[in-house]
């Protein structure tokens, strides 16, 4: 089938499906000590993540990320959520705490109306993936705990297949990233570069020193030009480099689908690939695309991104901003279906105030605790 007539068929395919779940038929309710109110209260405050070292991508450097932490209580249980705003997403914490403002619950009769709420919250107002992520990953916290399942269970997913993580490695000095390799070298069995500034073949070469294990690159649209793109793509290739993330500027779809065809590495989408209706147009321009939850609304979204990616042949990463445990073990959920993953986020920071996904021999280890799998400290 020609591409564009996959494209009109693919798209009406997407319109209508519907939610995949698969409900566990003997699932039990969590025990709670009292029964609280049956209307759902929404409540949210600022917080802000301190970095472990100086977080340096190909067009800004920040020490400190701000999230929004939200908790949705009904019947006497809480569901917790996040939006995590790191600068080039275009939120702030003023801006989600306005737009969570506009949310009332109240007007659904119970949690398990997922897709009317979400829907509803969606159209508030455009854009605010962050702001709409949080209150979709309290909601799926607080439907699984009511179940007494984790999401990996209710989507069928077996948490064994769950992949190793990469971890990531900002751009630096040579000597800081020696350093930086070292220290994580014993404990994952992937790294992530940030690339796309002048010195990206220095930095490929001081890893390469310390380490052998597999490289995944993130040039964040930093290589403007194709054809230095995919020249950087061949050496990063003699060089042990396994993938390639976003190379080229996010709306030069043109230019990504001429390099994704000649480049020997597979090449993720993720600035060009903000929501689902973004998957289908971008067959056949890049390999596979990187799904995060701040950027597509939440785990109901990035559900049904994963399922039309794969009918379209596609490969997934699931990926992440830098956020606690809560968010990162909310998007594990999905890990288990995904080719890669990147879920490190919360490992970036000092003061994490969840415990959940673990990261072990390099691998996500994922909790069967109900909900996205994660208890407050």
């Amino acid at each position: 089938m020609e591409r564009r007539n996959f494209l009109k068929a693919a798209a009406l395919t997407t319109m209508v499906m519907p939610l995949p779940l698969n409900f566990p038929a003997q699932a039990k309710q969590v025990k709670k000590p009292f029964s609280g109110s049956k209307t759902m209260k929404l409540t949210f405050r600022p917080y802000d993540l301190q970095l472990r070292h100086v977080f340096t991508i190909s067009n800004f450097s920040r020490t400190t990320t701000p999230v929004v932490l939200t908790e949705i209580e009904y019947d006497g249980i809480t569901g917790y959520g996040e939006a995590s705003l790191p600068p080039y997403l275009g939120e702030t914490q003023a801006s989600v705490l306005e737009f969570l403002k506009k949310i009332d619950l109240t007007r659904f009769a119970s949690p398990f109306e997922l897709e009317d709420i979400l829907g509803n919250i969606d159209k508030i107002a455009e854009n605010n993936t962050a702001a709409k992520a949080s209150v979709d990953i309290a909601l799926h916290d607080l439907i699984g705990k009511i179940m007494g399942q984790s999401w990996h269970k209710i989507w069928g997913l077996d948490k064994s297949k769950a992949p190793s993580t990469t971890f990531t490695i900002g751009i630096d000095t040579s000597e800081t990233v020696k350093q930086k390799t070292k220290e994580a070298v014993d404990s994952f069995n992937i790294l992530k570069v940030k690339l796309g500034r002048e010195g990206d073949k220095e930095m490929i070469e001081a890893i390469c020193s310390v380490t052998d294990k597999p490289i995944a690159v993130d040039a964040n649209q930093g290589w403007t030009d194709k054809h230095y793109a995919l020249d950087m793509i061949n050496w990063l290739k003699e060089r042990g480099i396994v993938m390639i993330e976003q190379p080229l500027p996010k709306h030069n779809l043109e230019d990504a689908a001429w390099l994704t065809e000649r480049s020997p590495l597979p090449v993720f989408a993720d600035e060009s690939c903000q929501r689902l209706t973004d998957v289908l147009p971008l067959k056949g321009v890049f390999t596979g695309i990187n799904i995060k939850l701040m950027k597509c609304t939440g785990m109901r979204e990035a559900w049904k991104m994963l399922t039309v990616a794969r009918a379209a042949g596609m490969k997934v990463m699931i990926g992440c901003m830098t956020e606690t445990s809560c968010a990162v073990s909310a998007a594990s959920q999905l890990s288990p279906a995904a080719d890669w993953a990147d879920l490190d986020g919360n490992l970036l920071i000092s003061n994490d105030i969840f415990k959940g996904t673990t990261v072990v021999n390099g691998k996500l280890i994922l909790s069967d605790m109900p909900g996205i799998g994660i208890e407050k400290l």
